[in-house]
């Protein structure tokens, strides 16, 4: 089937959803009929039960054009969430581009984690009546995802949320302000840590850059350069490779915030990390011979795969 093909009226909604369905399966996209579904709903502004309703009905001609380009892009390899602009992250919707990593459902319990973790140092209770509540710091933030998360959830804490991409932290102030969390995170541009050491070197330094940094949570790039070429080309070919690729094993990142650790005016309290396949016990190693944190742990994934470090001084 020709991509000239896709949509020649009349047809009813579900003719067009079925033919688009059919060719995008034609171009190696799984599960085709869910996407054109999925891409169908954005076309015409429904939700799953509205265009259940509508199978029968025309399409609207007028929109024939629209719907083309949305199924030719996603045929293409476009990632379905870049062709609708959003995707769901801890229960909201956040904007997406090619210039941030699309939210992924594991770095849910990253959050999680830091949640319960620092949950346990500094108890919402206390905090909601008057207690210090802590500062954290989310490195190489995207989309936002985490940082707005953290701040919708505990409104009490202080969020920083920093990125090298410029047109990354353009996302981000949009996902936070979309949440009406913009009022409670403070954004950098800069290097991994350097915002927030003193001096500002590397970047952008944040107000109060220096002070206190009591959790740190980062998902960075962890994908072994040697390993980029072999990616879906969903990723490799449209998420930006400065969010994906981690050096020769994918852990530099890791190396360097941890050297840059000892720059800041206290060492945190809670570090939380995202890691690559095979990668947490390497790092976890390392995190231990800093002997700055007496519980570090490994938490795995839905698919049963070591994913997060959490590590915490408790005293």
């Amino acid at each position: 089937m020709g991509e000239d093909r896709l949509y020649i009226p009349p047809m009813t909604v579900r003719e067009a959803r079925d033919r688009a369905a059919a060719w995008l399966e034609e171009q190696g996209v799984e599960d085709g009929r869910s996407q054109a579904d999925r891409l169908m709903e954005h076309a015409l502004g429904m939700d799953r039960a509205a265009l259940l309703m509508a199978w029968r009905e025309p399409f609207p001609e007028a929109k024939g054009e629209a719907w083309t380009t949305l199924i030719r892009r996603r045929g293409a390899g476009e990632p379905l969430q870049y062709v609708l602009g959003e995707e769901w992250f801890y229960g909201r919707p956040f904007t997406v581009t090619p210039a941030v990593l699309i939210p992924r459902p594991e770095t849910e319990l990253l959050v999680e984690a830091v949640l319960d973790a620092a949950g346990r140092l500094w108890p919402p209770a206390a905090t909601a009546h008057g207690a210090a509540a802590p500062t954290v710091v989310d490195v190489g933030t995207g989309s936002g995802a985490i940082a707005v998360t953290l701040a919708a959830q505990r409104h009490d804490w202080r969020v920083i949320a920093s990125d090298l991409s410029p047109d990354a932290l353009e996302v981000a102030r949009a996902n936070a302000a979309r949440h009406t969390a913009a009022g409670r995170i403070a954004f950098a541009q800069g290097d991994l840590l350097a915002p927030l050491i003193a001096s500002g070197r590397g970047g952008t330094a944040v107000d109060g850059a220096g002070a206190r940094v009591d959790v740190l949570v980062s998902n960075p790039p962890y994908i072994p350069s040697a390993d980029m070429p072999g990616l879906q080309r969903e990723v490799r070919d449209y998420e930006p490779h400065l969010a994906l690729e981690g050096g020769a094993d994918g852990l530099d990142p890791y190396r360097r915030m941890l050297e840059q650790l000892p720059l800041l005016s206290a060492m945190p309290r809670i570090v939380a990390f995202e890691l690559g396949m095979g990668q947490p016990r390497i790092v976890a190693e390392l995190m231990r011979g800093m002997g700055q944190w007496d519980d570090i742990r490994i938490i795995t994934d839905y698919g049963g795969i070591e994913r997060h470090i959490v590590a915490v001084r408790t005293s």
